[in-house]
């Protein structure tokens, strides 16, 4: 029987995830990348409240887990969003746009009540990123 080997990714900063939440923002399993949801907390553990920055900070949080693999957005073939309002996905797919450009990976978006059981969360967003 053989064993996958997978490599933990936590990038500086996010070692709390690790260690006082049990999971690790990414697992490396050969070429293949899997970004667990990020959201918009910022570096000192706290809620981004605007909701644009919120969204900002999502995209930096998963930009620090792939530079870390050593990979970049243009690695990322699928994404999943999920939206405790669905009417924000102009701003969604725009603040995107920003950090993809014209790799666009395949997408899903999923409405949600609420995320991570705490309010003030708008936007969750967890990827799938392949090296080739």
């Amino acid at each position: 029987m053989t064993t996958t080997k997978r490599k933990a990714i936590v990038p500086k900063g996010m070692e709390f995830v690790r260690d006082d939440i049990g999971y690790a923002p990414a697992v490396l399993v050969g070429n293949t990348l899997y970004i667990s949801g990020q959201i918009g907390r910022n570096a000192e553990r706290q809620l981004v409240e605007d909701r644009r920055q919120q969204f900002i900070q999502c995209f930096d949080n998963m930009k620090a887990v792939l530079e870390e693999a050593g990979m970049t957005f243009s690695h990322v073939v699928e994404v999943t969003s999920y939206h405790t309002d669905m009417r924000d996905l102009p701003l969604y797919m725009e603040i995107r746009d920003l950090y993809f450009g014209d790799c666009l990976p395949a997408w899903t978006a999923i409405g949600a009540a609420s995320l991570c059981g705490i309010p003030g969360y708008f936007l969750e967003v967890k990827a799938i990123a392949v090296k080739t």
